[in-house]
């Protein structure tokens, strides 16, 4: 199984670039992890909504038919860290070929890209920077497979 997280934006800082770098090369001694880069949709006019509609067509355009897609909101289902683990688990044991984690930008998911995930996560009930998000969510994954393999970063 492979992962894929499809995302709206660069990186901005060079702190959360560094994190990602090192959760991205940890995530990778267990599973293929691959990072896809989305031009953020902002219009001239500065019209949220089309570029939410624009991102959202990008993204729905990079997220493969038979993946299972995980879709970062606020609103969505949340799981602890061994949740989070089980449902790794979950689709590595089911076969699926490939696992992709959707993180929108400064505006959100449009609703056509939330109805294509299989899954509606919330990492926190705060709002969330997107950049910060990319973070939050490779630094879980490394948890999550450290606890399918019982290994003690979980409880370090």
């Amino acid at each position: 199984m492979k992962l894929k997280i499809v995302c709206v934006g660069k990186l901005s800082a060079s702190f959360f670039r560094e994190g990602v770098a090192e959760y991205l090369s940890r995530v990778r001694r267990y599973l293929g992890c691959e990072i896809v880069e989305l031009k953020e949709g902002i219009t001239r006019k500065g019209d949220a909504r089309q570029a939410v509609e624009r991102e959202g067509e990008a993204i729905l355009g990079k997220v493969p038919s038979r993946a299972f897609a995980v879709v970062l909101d606020e609103g969505g289902r949340k799981l602890t860290s061994a949740g989070l683990s089980e449902l790794l688990a979950k689709q590595m044991v089911s076969g699926a070929a490939e696992v992709a984690f959707v993180i929108g930008g400064a505006y959100g998911l449009s609703d056509a890209v939330k109805e294509r995930g299989d899954l509606q996560l919330s990492l926190s009930s705060l709002t969330l920077p997107h950049q910060m998000v990319r973070l939050l969510l490779l630094e879980q994954l490394y948890r999550g497979l450290t606890i399918i393999r019982n290994e003690p970063y979980h409880n370090g």
